[in-house]
């Protein structure tokens, strides 16, 4: 499966990435790109469960494609939900439940520093997209 224009230029960059304090920096770059979600965005029904961070996911279908917006109150998982935005926007329903997360972040050269707690609220956050897609 070929990957959206975004996920590309993620890929290019992490990959291009002298060692984990380049990648770190990086991360918290891609999370401050985010747009920020307005209040009534930030209401308990886009609130994604099962991740220990606050995390608001707001999803729309265009042309039979999903574009997905999300924004977190914690930095590292900003950065992360922004990479994982970057993998799936753009996506249709069929192709987004083909998303491999551990895969993305691996190739990504980030999966070290998926903590079991952020691994399964990321999972949480695609999990909620795929319901969103139906």
């Amino acid at each position: 499966m070929s990957l959206p224009a975004e996920a590309l230029v993620a890929l290019e960059t992490f990959q291009a990435a002298a060692g984990w304090e380049q990648r770190a920096r990086l991360l918290m770059q891609w999370g401050e790109r985010l747009p920020t979600l307005s209040d009534e965005d930030k209401t308990d029904t886009n609130r994604v469960h099962g991740c220990e961070s606050q995390v608001w996911l707001v999803g729309a279908l265009q042309d039979g494609h999903w574009q997905f917006n999300a924004n977190s109150d914690a930095r590292l998982i900003r950065g992360l939900v922004a990479l994982l935005l970057a993998r799936v926007n753009g996506l249709s329903a069929e192709e987004l439940r083909q998303v491999d997360l551990p895969d993305w972040f691996n190739q990504l050269g980030l999966s070290r520093q998926l903590s079991p707690s952020r691994s399964n609220g990321l999972n949480a956050v695609l999990q909620r997209m795929n319901e969103l897609a139906g």
